[in-house]
């Protein structure tokens, strides 16, 4: 194989896919990538899915569950989340009436590969956190391995 042949791993199908929704005339601004990740990336939402994913929660249930989140953020988030399908409102009539909210089936799906990023993101927080330490205290930044800087020269 060159180096111009293209790769057939699952890696490379992705990069490729990401490259032609990125460089169709206008569509950046479309991308379902980027449409999705401005949802999920946000600071609260992800918080919110795993919150939800063994058992539906109430208003109170989800702002004890989170206890940074502000009632406001809180409420709307839960909106957005709504609004994308990955969570459903459901009001019982009691007196007061009640709100719960749980995952659609949509949501449901989000949850493998947020758990593959849950495990990625523990497992390498440590690294993540040196590094930070290390540029923010004027030190060096980590050199790339010998095969990434060979492919940028």
């Amino acid at each position: 194989m060159t180096d111009m042949e293209p790769l057939d791993d699952p890696i490379s199908r992705t990069v490729r896919a990401f490259e032609q929704l990125q460089s169709a005339e206008g569509r950046s601004a479309q991308c379902p990538v980027r449409d999705v990740l401005d949802r999920i990336g946000d600071k609260w939402s992800m918080l919110m899915i795993i919150a939800l994913a063994l058992r539906p929660h109430r208003f109170g249930e989800l702002h004890r569950s989170i206890p940074d989140i502000s009632k406001r953020m809180l409420t709307q988030t839960l909106r957005d989340l709504e609004s994308d399908g990955l969570i459903s409102r459901h009001v019982f009539a009691t007196s007061p009436p009640s709100v719960e909210y749980r995952l659609t089936p949509l949501g449901t799906s989000l949850l493998t590969p947020l758990a593959a990023l849950v495990d990625w993101a523990d497992r390498h927080h440590g690294e993540i956190s040196e590094a930070r330490a290390r540029l923010r205290d004027g030190g060096e930044a980590i050199e790339d391995e010998p095969q990434f800087a060979a492919s940028r020269q």
